[in-house]
């Protein structure tokens, strides 16, 4: 009797997202033979808002260019245009800046622009908003082994009238981009100037100064982990702080220090916290680049073995675009810091607005939030 051995074929089902194609053209005569057009967006392909990492157009003669990507799955898109720095950025035909531009690629899409104007650094800062209260600046600050910095304080109401009174300090990353639409990477600001103003009149909360540190063409790297992220915190630290303590009048204790900052900004804040809290008592981080792409700091987390710091946390995140794709990291991380003690509700306020997309404007909604959390009379 022969017996018949018949193989098991094990049928493998490999599921891929088909290839998206992104083709832009873009138009425009007032680009010279030795300047570039880029792309620049909040894509890890778009090089993340990073100058450095923008996309360079191919230049089919003086006045067209183009460019063909392509993406694992479907994406929702921002993006810009500059000649490779937002010194010079694509403005509308009367000269203003410009809103992000959205695209959700769900298929195979080609989009074409017309640009007939470029910005200057001297007409971005001509666009200068209204402000509310009394804004210092430093400019050119300068820190080893990082790129050179401005430096804006804001003053709390009644500042100069009570010359006794002084103050918690909130060191706030992206500082161009807090109280200024004249200033903001994009037109808009987090209008942290009005919020903090009407909570400090209302009684709400404490009178507080708030330096905002500008960002750089570094600030991916200023804002990660690694070396450039050692240095920039130690900047803050060893230089800022120091200098801000001893021209304006602050609480410089550690319980009255806190950071602040959106994604990759929320990121380095609650870095900060975690690896200085000797320093910093309390985090604001508004759509934390915690776990995304080549990036994962939880696992720095998870491998801390000592007793439980004493931090406060204020994390949030909306639900739209980017901030769907940062979403699964945060509740990571947070579930995380929950089984090592730091309780949700407790050490960690987490907040999550399900209409919210990664901008100014929205976390400009949920600012007061962290405000009257850590600064509550």
């Amino acid at each position: 009797m022969h017996k018949f051995i018949v193989p098991l074929l094990l049928i493998l089902t490999i599921t891929t997202f088909p290839q998206v194609k992104f083709n832009v053209k873009v138009y425009s005569h007032s680009v010279l033979k030795d300047e570039n057009v880029f792309i620049i967006g909040d894509d890890i392909k778009l090089g993340r808002w990073q100058e450095s990492m923008a996309q360079k157009l191919n230049r089919v003669n003086d006045s067209t260019f183009v460019l063909l990507l392509e993406f694992d799955k479907p994406e929702t898109l921002q993006f810009k245009f500059t000649k490779g720095s937002w010194a010079n950025e694509a403005l509308n035909d009367d000269g203003s800046l410009p809103n992000n531009t959205t695209v959700r690629l769900s298929q195979d899409t080609a989009l074409t622009y017309t640009i007939n104007k470029w910005g200057t650094q001297k007409q971005r800062s001509s666009f200068r908003g209204k402000v509310t209260g009394m804004l210092k600046y430093h400019p050119a600050m300068q820190g080893d082994s990082i790129l050179q910095r401005d430096v804006v304080v804001w003053l709390p109401p009644f500042y100069d009238k009570d010359k006794d009174a002084k103050y918690p300090v909130i060191y706030a990353h992206d500082g161009q981009n807090l109280f200024d639409p004249g200033t903001a990477s994009f037109g808009i600001d987090w209008q942290l100037d009005e919020t903090a103003d009407s909570l400090i009149r209302a009684n709400k909360i404490k009178g507080v100064i708030i330096v905002g540190i500008y960002c750089t063409a570094d600030r991916f790297a200023d804002y990660s982990y690694g070396r450039k992220g050692e240095a920039y915190m130690n900047f803050i630290i060893q230089r800022l702080k120091p200098f801000i303590d001893s021209t304006y009048r602050t609480l410089p204790d550690r319980n009255n220090t806190i950071t602040w900052g959106s994604s990759m900004g929320g990121l380095i804040s609650f870095m900060l916290a975690w690896q200085h809290s000797e320093v910093f008592s309390k985090a604001a981080c508004f759509s934390p680049a915690f776990k995304i792409d080549e990036l994962d700091y939880t696992n720095y987390i998870k491998s801390y073995r000592g007793p439980k710091k004493d931090i406060q946390l204020y994390v949030d995140n909306g639900g739209i675009d980017l901030d769907a794709r940062l979403l699964p990291g945060i509740k990571e991380t947070v579930e995380l810091l929950d089984s090592m003690g730091y309780k949700t509700g407790k050490d960690v306020t987490f907040f999550i607005d399900k209409e919210a997309s990664h901008n100014e404007a929205a976390w400009a909604k949920r600012s007061y939030m962290p405000l009257e959390l850590f600064l509550r009379k």
